[in-house]
């Protein structure tokens, strides 16, 4: 075998383990090029967009399709309409006995009271592909482009769109003039290419849930009046021409003399481009580390305030390398915290939130990962947004609190001390740092609005429980796999899900795949079960009996509830030891390693037809001083009161 042939021999086989570990899915790519000009008196603009679209799938497009969301903020729109008809839906009582609503808060019946100066909307005026306009036809906040000539596989085709714009009272995430006073949340702003995919086209109408889009590249300018300072995705190009923080200490830019002024922003690798902007904005930044900047937009109104939207900066610093160590690393050069929206709302290199919380502010920068580098289609399995971004608030605001909070030259010191106060008695009757998510998920389970977390973000029946499902059992999922597979491989889970499938578009299957191939078990029954079901689990210390040959003691656990799992068992003897006794599902084809170096006794699979399970210990029944099931609280059970057994002198 010659030199040659070896060589060619290794590459290709090289070559196979590339695409063995990088899974490849066609994605589509786009580049846009964006011209606004805003009328700050009018509330309106508009605007040119250059858009390269590039075809990577296998099919020929005879359509395209953009989102309008803008449209939605107007009477009798599908958001209007959507938000009041939840609104007539009673979800419980009050204290008082009286009917709980269904509402929205934040949209209620707003929209149906906006008059023509305030409603919003996104007018396409044109669309001219190689010189010839397109057939364009309206659905609300969805636009059909019929093509004159169909777009082919693996082909580029540029677009020029111009359209007009007016901004609408700010209801949900976008809008102008929010309630604390920020005058424009530029959020959902442009004609958004809609994602096509390998199931196809995702052109859902807007009425106020989760998004989905083409990754790509944004290259936009915005002239706007000269007292406003901009906030937005990307790095500013212009910025010694601005100024307005944006410029290295020391450097004066020159005077502005025209009315208005451009910001011209890029970003590279992003499905989205949010902006905001007021003649007031206050603006912090700190290079962190180089090539990456943080910043913060916010209103002054009070020294305390400040120090609120100051700690952001610091908190955020000081979390940021144990985000990276836990959830993979942050690939962007700049990301801006900005006063505006209505709550928290993510989106790329930056976040809209209201106030200076930093459960919202981890909260949202998370969706960094889990929306932004992690691009999972939200509409279809909003859970894996924001149920993982749930779970890493969690684990986040849990460390901060333990380790950096109370240092915070931004806090007062009856803060600080509240800091350490909760710190010190912190609860552990539910997994460590998760409680919050477990609750939410617990008053899920027992209420009659539970729907599988496979139901479409748009089409759950009532606003409560789709928030609890995607947000808390979503979180929960997460903390439960820890329980399953352990928390030291489900860490290993995260940062392999975040290597394989960064820039991608991964569905519940691609993960529960990474999460099989690094800990060795079979997982598809955990998804069948709690993603697509809403079967619970409820387990419980059943009988003990005498083993007539060795005079042991024989336990008995039951399943009385419909989703099988894996189960720890911890035997409390009156001597004060203890043994571990660890039970399989068979659906796993495996056993999880043991964890905090704690011997354990492996039994038996426990099959999952079987409601019964019994085995044997090695001491007598007078010996014990309790049997426990899951002793960590890992176990998502709905009714932990028949998990323990304490047996009476």
């Amino acid at each position: 075998m010659n030199k040659q042939y070896c060589f060619l021999l290794l590459v290709m086989l090289l070559s196979s383990m590339v695409v063995f570990a990088q899974p490849e899915r066609w994605q589509q790519r786009i580049k846009y090029n964006i011209d606004v000009t805003m009328n700050v008196n009018s509330h309106q603009f508009s605007g040119t967009e250059i858009i390269e679209y590039t075809n990577n799938s296998p099919d020929t497009l005879s359509k395209i399709f953009f989102h309008l969301y803008w449209n939605a903020f107007q009477p009798n729109s599908s958001m209007d309409v959507r938000s009041r008809e939840l609104g007539k839906t009673i979800i419980g009582k009050d204290r008082n006995g009286n009917n709980v609503l269904d509402w929205d808060s934040r949209v209620t019946n707003r929209i149906s009271n906006l008059t023509e100066s305030e409603i919003g909307y996104q007018q396409v005026k044109s669309i001219i592909i190689n010189g010839k306009e397109q057939t364009l036809i309206e659905h609300e906040t969805i636009l059909e482009v019929v093509l004159t000539k169909p777009i082919l596989p693996k082909s580029n085709t540029l677009m020029k769109v111009t359209f007009d714009a007016q901004v609408p009272i700010q209801i949900r995430r976008s809008g102008r003039n929010s309630a604390e006073g920020i005058k424009y949340s530029m959020s959902q702003w442009f004609p958004k290419v809609v994602e096509y995919d390998y199931k196809g086209w995702n052109a859902n109408p807007y009425v106020a849930r989760e998004f989905y889009g083409v990754w790509g590249d944004f290259d936009v300018k915005i002239t706007i009046d000269k007292n406003y300072m901009v906030a937005a995705t990307g790095v500013l190009q212009n910025a010694n021409t601005i100024g307005m923080g944006y410029t290295v200490a020391g450097y004066k830019p020159p005077r502005i003399t025209t009315p208005t002024i451009t910001w011209h922003f890029k970003a590279e690798n992003v499905h989205d481009f949010v902006w905001a902007a007021d003649p007031d904005y206050t603006h912090i930044s700190k290079e962190v580390r180089k090539g990456l900047t943080l910043h913060v937009f916010y209103k002054s109104t009070t020294p305390y305030n400040d120090s609120a939207w100051n700690n952001i900066l610091w908190a955020a610093e000081k979390a940021l390398p144990y985000i990276e160590k836990r959830f993979g690393a942050y690939p962007y050069p700049q990301y801006s915290f900005i006063q505006g929206g209505d709550g928290g709302m993510e989106y790329a290199m930056a976040t809209l939130i209201r106030g200076s919380g930093l459960g919202t502010v981890f909260h949202e920068w998370m969706h960094s990962w889990y929306q932004q580098i992690l691009g999972t289609n939200e509409s279809l399995d909003p859970w894996m947004d924001e149920g993982f971004t749930s779970y890493a608030e969690e684990e986040i605001m849990a460390w901060y609190n333990e380790t950096h909070a109370w240092k915070s030259p931004w806090i007062a010191q009856w803060k600080r001390d509240a800091i350490l106060k909760e710190v010190a008695e912190e609860k552990t009757e539910l997994p460590l740092h998760q409680t919050s998510n477990y609750y939410g998920y617990f008053n899920l389970v027992k209420s009659p609005i539970e729907e599988p977390l496979t139901t479409h973000a748009d089409h759950y029946n009532t606003n409560r429980g789709y928030g609890l499902s995607v947000y808390a059992k979503g979180g929960v999922f997460l903390a439960q796999l820890g329980y399953i597979v352990s928390d030291s491989v489900r860490d290993k889970i995260l940062l392999e899900y975040y290597r394989v499938w960064k820039f991608k578009h991964p569905n519940a299957n691609d993960f529960i795949r990474i999460a099989e191939k690094v800990s060795g078990l079979e997982l598809q029954w955990y998804k069948e079960y709690w993603i697509n079901s809403i079967k619970y689990i409820d387990y419980a210390v059943g009988n003990i009996n005498v083993d007539t040959a060795t005079s042991n003691a024989i336990l008995t656990l039951k399943r009385l509830g419909k989703m099988p799992m894996p189960i720890d068992v911890v035997v409390t003897y009156k001597d004060g030891t203890s043994e571990l006794h660890y039970i399989p599902l068979n659906l796993m084809f495996g056993q999880k390693p043991s964890e905090n170096n704690t011997n354990r006794t492996v039994h038996t699979a426990w099959k999952w037809t079987h409601p019964e399970y019994t085995f044997s210990i090695t001491r007598k029944i007078n010996e014990i001083k309790s049997i426990e099931i899951d002793p960590t609280n890992r176990l998502a059970d709905v009714n932990r009161s028949n998990n323990k057994l304490v047996i009476p002198d």
